[in-house]
């Protein structure tokens, strides 16, 4: 099995690469070679199988990012979300124009690959007290979920012709992310936890019971693995799925990062930012998400796991890359 990975030297594609590295299987299946894209050629982990790492732009999309065999694309290349808001033409080119090359690129191939592609729950709308159903109409409240959204139908359309094998996962937000701030307007959910750990005061733009339907990089990255093994004869024309994320409040979050690390709460700071809760705001607070779970993607575990988890596999390599 041949497996490409757009956005290879992101967040997510750095850990699904490592653990197709580490496993060399993915659904009972041999890995036999896999392809990290992104801007720049992204980090290789070692592995027992060829690994090739390309750099280029998404959207004028090379061949060799996705080269002749490929079985698995894992689409993660993207604009995040206040990024897409702040510069319009960035957006659209990276996050549509960018799946259209994909779409290209599949189809030229003429063998039908899977493409796995992260979408969003930025691309909802709802208040704080809703609790979405499967079935909800999209209806996005930021630049960011509407190309998502449009993403997504691309993708489908593309499916239905044959051309690929799409399965969308429109993804809670993931925390904790390690590393440093980006330019998601979702970043400070893993800031209020990240940067404390680290000793480090950060800001927190909304109030303490602000909710937010999250998930863990963990649990992110078996959902994106069950994806691209997953069987999808019963999916039909929607191939978008609500993963089952979980749903937390800033004080929740707060409380559960107090129980693993007392006084570490203190380096959050309020400060208000209406640029960004007005992003964010918008953004659903809870899924029902049932479709998913007949599916087979795993539940969620509770906050306190998702922090725990977090220095475990993150907190070292994150000390590390700050201290750089």
């Amino acid at each position: 099995m041949k497996i490409s990975i757009l956005g290879g030297g992101g967040f997510l594609g750095r850990k699904v690469a490592a653990k197709l590295a580490k496993d060399g299987r993915l659904g009972g299946k041999r890995v036999t070679g896999l392809t990290l894209f992104d801007m720049a050629e992204p980090p290789k982990p070692d592995a027992a199988f060829p690994v090739t790492a390309v750099g280029g732009d998404v959207v004028n999309l090379p061949d060799s990012a996705i080269p002749a065999g490929t079985d698995v694309v894992f689409h993660l290349a993207a604009v995040v979300s206040a990024q897409a808001e702040a510069d319009y033409d960035l957006g659209r080119r990276v996050n549509i124009r960018g799946t259209d090359a994909v779409v290209d690129r599949c189809r030229a191939l003429g063998t039908r690959p899977r493409v796995v592609f992260t979408s969003s729950v930025a691309s909802f709308s709802a208040d704080q007290n809703s609790t979405l159903p499967d079935n909800t109409r999209q209806i996005p409240g930021n630049s960011y979920g509407a190309q998502k959204a449009a993403a997504e139908l691309i993708l489908a359309d593309a499916s239905r012709r044959g051309f690929l094998d799409a399965v969308t996962l429109r993804l809670p937000t993931v925390i904790v992310r390690p590393g440093r701030p980006n330019k998601a307007a979702s970043s400070f959910f893993s800031g209020i936890v990240r940067e404390p750990l680290l000793g480090l005061d950060t800001e927190l733009p909304v109030g303490d019971d602000f909710a937010v339907w999250v998930c863990s990089p963990r649990r992110a990255m078996d959902w994106l693995l069950h994806a691209a093994a997953m069987d999808t004869s019963t999916l039909g024309l929607d191939r978008s799925i609500d993963p089952p994320g979980i749903s937390t409040t800033v004080a929740h979050l707060l409380q559960a990062l107090e129980q693993v690390a007392p006084g570490a709460s203190s380096h959050v700071k309020r400060v208000a930012d209406e640029t960004i809760a007005a992003i964010v705001s918008t953004w659903p607070p809870a899924f029902e998400a049932l479709h998913a779970r007949t599916l087979g993607f795993s539940a969620h575990e509770p906050v306190l796991d998702v922090i725990r988890a977090f220095i475990e596999d993150d907190l070292e390599a994150t000390k590390a890359d700050r201290a750089r």
